[in-house]
């Protein structure tokens, strides 16, 4: 059951991959391997990602990412904020590169907030993390371990994306938040001490039926699930985070089993752990179907823009060097 969805992304060399174009990776990925050949490099910059084929990311609808080609083919930029030489977005600052308008960078808009708690090791430019601060900046919020905000007053609105042995699935999310506030409403109503109540004026049937459904949306208002939580860091760093008395309590979720599409993965891993930003877009799929129960139509498809441009780019330049 260990689907671990965290952990692949240490795996990545992304802080390499982000900072080279597609012939000097080429280069690094191939220096012991076959020859390359011309012709497919040629074709490698006719080819935008969405028109590779056997590419299981085609189908999502995305933003023009005619921007990140130019990007790619101008090389490093500074970051506008702290000046650094990065490729395509700084991952410090989660801010694009001067070369990539911000104008130009999709914006999506999500049902819920999402807090992702980092740990200190996890190398920033391998994680994915990113992704989601630059793509919905009004919705995500990254912390360093150990800084990360107390949840235990709101824990009735909260839930923590982990794998275990009382993990939840997300359409089973509404029924288990009703477990935390239980006692907290038993405690406004009064009707679960067991206590003689005093009596009370006569309401009239059309006064009841008002207060009822006022009940009713209060409570149903204190189960939704407001905010989800998401930890960055490999396996064996996670037992810190997940054991910090702050995240005790917490409703945990287990998400479906998905194959990644993450283009480097420690070897004899099951290819089910997928990085951080695919566990965002893929908690969100389940949630808008299970949870909103809406049709799905592409509306998170966007936090996997830059995801979808890199694992072509590496797709191509592994396709060119003989590889695939």
């Amino acid at each position: 059951m260990l689907d671990f969805y965290l952990t692949a992304t240490t795996y990545c060399l992304f802080q390499l991959t982000m900072s080279l174009n597609s012939s000097t990776l080429l280069n690094e990925e191939n220096s012991q391997g076959p020859k390359r050949n011309p012709e497919c490099l040629e074709s490698l910059e006719l080819q935008t990602p969405s028109s590779f084929q056997e590419n299981p990311l085609q189908q999502l609808q995305l933003a023009s990412q005619e921007v990140l080609e130019k990007a790619k083919k101008s090389g490093r930029s500074k970051c506008p904020r702290c000046s650094s030489s990065r490729m395509f977005y700084c991952y410090t600052c989660f801010v694009p590169v001067e070369t990539v308008p911000t104008k130009e960078i999709p914006t999506v808009k999500l049902p819920l907030k999402i807090d992702i708690i980092k740990h200190p090791n996890e190398t920033d430019g391998k994680s994915t993390a990113v992704h989601a601060k630059l793509l919905a900046p009004d919705d995500v919020t990254i912390y360093k371990y150990p800084c990360i905000p107390e949840y235990e007053e709101k824990r009735h609105e909260i839930a923590l994306i982990f794998p275990g042995p009382d993990s939840v699935s997300v359409k089973d999310i509404a029924f288990h938040l009703q477990k935390y506030t239980k006692k907290s409403v038993c405690d406004n109503d009064n009707d679960c001490s067991g206590e003689p109540r005093l009596k009370q004026a006569k309401i009239e049937p059309k006064e009841e039926k008002n207060l009822n459904e006022c009940i009713s949306s209060n409570r149903s208002e204190g189960t939704r699930l407001k905010k989800i939580i998401f930890i960055d860091s490999t396996w064996n760093q996670t037992n810190k985070i997940i054991t910090d008395e702050r995240l005790q309590g917490l409703l945990q979720i287990e998400l479906k089993t998905r194959k990644t599409c993450f283009w480097r993965h420690q070897k004899g891993k099951p290819d089910t752990y997928l990085s951080t930003i695919e566990a965002i877009y893929y908690f969100l799929v389940d949630y808008h179907q299970e949870i909103l129960k809406e049709n799905y139509k592409g509306q998170y498809d966007n936090l996997l823009f830059f995801f979808s441009f890199m694992y072509t780019l590496i797709k191509n330049a592994k396709c060119c060097a003989g590889k695939e």
